[in-house]
């Protein structure tokens, strides 16, 4: 199907077939030879082209079947000449019409870099709410059911070619050694700003989806595909009926976005994997710019240093001049402690030589930086007991705190979020971080999410309602409204007694 892409006609039958996709955009299927020849010159072709090279031309690609020849028999000729042009009528073939698509497809791939692009995992959130809000009314249109459907997948399909193709530019740019190092420096550097802007909420992002998911799931996926297919009013085929294939298309579709945000086999999605690419992209590059750095700061490194030295051993004439130059490559540094004076000058005679004299001790300080130590006196110690006395009252008071709320908060057994009615503003905080908490862990089999606090003390039970409802939470600064839910409160101190012991 490709063969026209090598040989040296390559280029001619290229534009044969770019011409018949351009005139198939203006939805002209079929060309003669004279329509042929005036749309080579729309494509950039050029060349003076004699038409028994075009006909061997066509008939070629007649040949691979890319092209398909009928007669014009509504046309009136005058002459044979006439006829023998205008008659046979030239148009692209199914493999022709693949093979061109091919083509332009691989260009297009080779032209593309690929990005991140944070905007689609928002329009794919926001494609997803939309369905569920249309499989929710049911006086909604099946034909706005299969547009937002077919947005949806190829908001999808950008984030998967997108990710594929600016990953291959990744790992070629981590394996890449660029002769011209500032450019290398460069591009390294705005690819880790790059990364590190898209890494910002990706989490989020990613949750957003796979609850979108989880919504329209709830709704079913079957009815959504069935009126997708209804609005997708498909036309009929020769064959058999078209519906079976379009559906299961659209199956393995949505099987791929959960694959991405929501898998049910227990793996790990691969947002999250593209999360851990990401960063390791990140911590690559920064130690690739740390060497760069660092060999431009230096005018030689370590092991050319030592290879220079080595080269200078192995030419040294004699075994005493090997012992010079490994004093002068490895011996001591200079003295930097000749200035300096014994402690007690009374017990060093002018007559005592260097060797005889007692040592001076000399400090690590001198040997590493050149200074010598001073001693002073001893700063003076602040008294911190006032800073512990207020810091532990905090303590105390945000403990006291922390343990109102939880006896507010703690259940004897499962009750519903709504049950909570008004709060004040701080237990209504602490449980708003028990709900986050909760709903951030994926449900068991049962369906409930359980979550404990960072210190372990307080444990919440989240369970999901059979008939759903709405919850409404006041709080002095105003209310939140959202899912109803059964909630479980378990901490020391809310095992609260019966009624009738409180009495007596």
């Amino acid at each position: 199907m490709f063969r026209f892409t090598t040989g040296d006609k390559a280029e001619l039958y290229g534009a044969i077939l770019q011409a018949f996709g351009a005139a198939n955009e203006r939805l002209e299927t079929a060309l003669g030879l004279d329509e042929v020849r005036s749309r080579l010159r729309t494509v950039g072709w050029l060349d003076t082209i004699h038409d028994d090279d075009l006909q061997e031309a066509l008939r070629k690609l007649r040949e691979w079947q890319l092209l398909g020849v009928v007669q014009n028999h509504a046309e009136n000729y005058r002459t044979a000449e006439e006829y023998e042009r205008r008659n046979l009528q030239y148009s692209l073939t199914r493999r022709g019409e693949a093979a061109f698509a091919g083509v332009e497809h691989a260009l297009a791939v080779l032209a593309s870099t690929g990005a991140l692009q944070t905007a689609v995992l928002e329009a794919i959130t926001d494609r997803l709410d939309e369905l569920y809000v249309l499989l929710g009314d049911s006086a909604s249109s099946d034909r706005r059911v299969f547009t937002t459907l077919q947005e949806l997948e190829g908001h999808l399909e950008a984030l998967l070619a997108n990710t594929k193709a600016f990953n291959g530019e990744l790992q070629r740019l981590l394996r890449a050694e660029g002769a011209d190092l500032a450019t290398f420096r460069e591009v390294k550097a705005a690819t880790v700003a790059y990364l590190q802007e898209f890494l910002v909420n990706l989490d989020q992002r990613g949750q957003a989806v796979a609850s979108a998911v989880e919504r329209v799931e709830q709704r079913g996926v079957g009815p959504l595909h069935e009126r997708a297919l209804r609005g997708a009013e498909l036309p009929p085929v020769a064959g058999g009926d078209p519906a079976p294939a379009w559906l299961e298309r659209r199956r393995a579709r949505w099987e791929g976005l959960r694959a991405w945000f929501r898998p049910t086999d227990g793996a790990r999605p691969r947002v999250e994997q593209l999360h851990d690419v990401a960063r390791r992209a990140i911590v690559t590059l920064l130690q690739v710019l740390d060497r760069i750095t660092e060999s431009r700061r230096r005018s030689s490194s370590a092991v050319q240093d030592f290879r220079e030295l080595a080269r200078w051993f192995a030419a040294a004439p004699t075994e005493d001049d090997l012992h010079r130059l490994w004093a002068a490559a490895f011996g001591l540094g200079p003295s930097r402690h000749a200035h300096l004076a014994h402690p007690d000058p009374e017990l060093v005679s002018s007559s005592d030589t260097w060797a005889e004299a007692p040592p001076v001790e000399v400090s690590a300080l001198l040997r590493t930086s050149g200074r010598t130590e001073r001693f002073t006196r001893t700063g003076r110690v602040r008294d911190i007991g006032g800073i512990k006395a207020t810091r532990a009252e905090r303590a105390r008071k945000e403990r006291a705190e922390l343990e109102a709320a939880w006896d507010v908060l703690g259940t004897d057994g499962p009750v519903r979020l709504s049950g909570f009615g008004t709060l004040d503003h701080s237990v209504f905080e602490r449980l708003l971080d028990l709900l986050g908490r909760a709903l951030a862990v994926r449900p068991d089999g049962s369906g409930a999410r359980r979550a404990v606090t960072s210190d372990g003390r307080v444990e919440v039970v989240l369970r999901p309602l059979p008939d759903g409802g709405r919850a409404v939470l006041r709080t002095p600064r105003g209310r939140l409204e959202g899912p109803d839910y059964l909630v479980e409160i378990r901490s020391p101190g809310t095992m609260r007694e019966p009624a009738g012991q409180e009495a007596r």
